[in-house]
């Protein structure tokens, strides 16, 4: 198990790749919580992920002779970034196996930072086959993505920052995927003030974390399922399931809709961007999902900001959808004219803004003399949305919400 000397050390290694990232006091979602809240920005690291900390630590303790041998590794993208820069900079030859849905800015990105980049699988699991199997036939060193007590010790650079900063911090909320971030993070933090506390938070599609504490051994998931891609691993590593028990606090989850809603309000309102597995810390906080006192000291670790646009795109309207400012209904018009000029007229004068209509008149399920009638419209939140629908519903109109 990795200690507090491991994280130190680390740290000389990073010190020249690794950027000491901000935390910045954030008046928005203090006032929104009730808490003191500092946001962790990693998004403002190199590679644009808290990832190049371990990857660098690791492929520094490597031999001059593994050097040589190159190495390889399996990621959903941001390790893969992490790995490929690390390598770069001491002339170390990299291959790495991304999923073969992985998004295309993580993919090139790895790319130009010098990897060869193999596509393989349908998960991180299975690309870490692949890439097992490359290890072996090409007798590579294998960086693992969290399973490894370098790997972790150089992301536990980034409690050792947190306490620098901010030395009164109470409540350090961190993300979990295989859970090398919140063991390295845990090791730092705990080891320099005990008393803090540290939280973990999973998507609810990739909760293997919570499962494995439950039985007391770490139980792989049969599939993952969440818009936080960094962080969809069936299961969690041997080495930081041990550390997590021992040193992380307590670990909860956080539905897709409260991570959109978390990367959503976070755009919106702190003016920065971040992957859905950096929004489950901020949707943990915002959502409740431990317990926190008024005015307690809490950072939330924003581990990243590399999102795919369209992913980006998707996400950003589940969150406006779940915060009640985007509707889609369907309703059914005469087949007449000047019908839809008055369906039109009762939305303009409940101020909402048609974003898109679809008109449907041979539909099998539409009678004869009627059309179907499909509306996208922005709205100002969900009591701008019910006002909308009562006054349509006021008006004789038979309205389905469909999102």
């Amino acid at each position: 198990m990795i200690e507090l000397a491991d994280v130190l050390d680390a740290r000389e290694r990073v010190a020249e790749t690794a950027r000491h990232t901000p935390l910045d006091y954030s008046h928005t979602f203090s006032a929104m919580t009730g808490a003191d809240v500092h946001m962790k920005l990693e998004t403002f690291q190199r590679t644009g992920s808290f990832k190049i900390r371990g990857a660098t630590n690791k492929i520094a303790t490597l031999s001059d002779g593994e050097q040589d041998s190159g190495v390889v590794t399996a990621s959903a993208g941001n390790h893969a970034q992490g790995v490929a820069l690390a390598a770069t900079r001491i002339g170390v030859d990299s291959k790495i196996v991304m999923p073969e849905h992985a998004p295309v800015s993580k993919v090139q990105a790895t790319r130009n930072y010098g990897a060869e980049v193999v596509l393989h699988g349908a998960d991180y699991d299975e690309a870490s086959e692949r890439a097992h199997e490359i290890e072996r036939e090409e007798e590579r060193v294998y960086v693992h993505a969290f399973d490894d007590p370098m790997v972790m010790a150089g992301q536990g650079t980034i409690g050792l920052e947190i306490l620098e900063d901010l030395p009164e911090v109470e409540t350090v909320v961190v993300p979990i995927g295989g859970g090398g971030l919140v063991s390295g993070i845990a090791t730092a933090v705990k080891a320099k003030n005990p008393d803090a506390r540290v939280i973990g938070v999973q998507a609810e599609g990739a909760s293997s974390v919570a499962d494995s504490l439950q039985k007391g051994e770490v139980v792989a998931r049969d599939s993952v399922d969440t818009i936080a891609d960094g962080i969809a691993t069936r299961k969690v590593g041997a080495q930081t399931f041990d550390v997590i028990r021992e040193r992380v606090d307590e670990v909860v989850t956080v539905s897709d809709d409260e991570v959109a809603v978390a990367l959503t309000t976070l755009l919106e309102r702190g003016k920065t961007l971040v992957e859905g597995a950096a929004a489950v810390a901020l949707a943990a906080v915002l959502e409740g999902a431990f317990e926190y006192d008024d005015d307690e000291v809490v950072v939330p670790v924003l581990s990243g900001g590399n999102i795919d646009l369209n992913v980006l795109t998707t996400v950003v309207m589940r969150g406006l959808v779940e915060t009640g400012r985007y509707l889609r209904i369907r309703t059914t018009l005469k087949d007449r004219p000047g019908e839809l000029e008055r369906l039109v007229e009762v939305i303009s004068d409940s101020r909402a803004n048609i974003h898109a209509i679809e008109h449907d008149r041979a539909g099998k399920d539409v009678a004869m003399n009627a059309a179907e009638v499909e509306l996208d419209l922005e709205t100002r939140g969900p009591d701008h949305a019910t006002e909308l629908l009562d006054a349509l519903r006021s008006e004789g109109y038979d309205v389905d919400v469909l999102v």
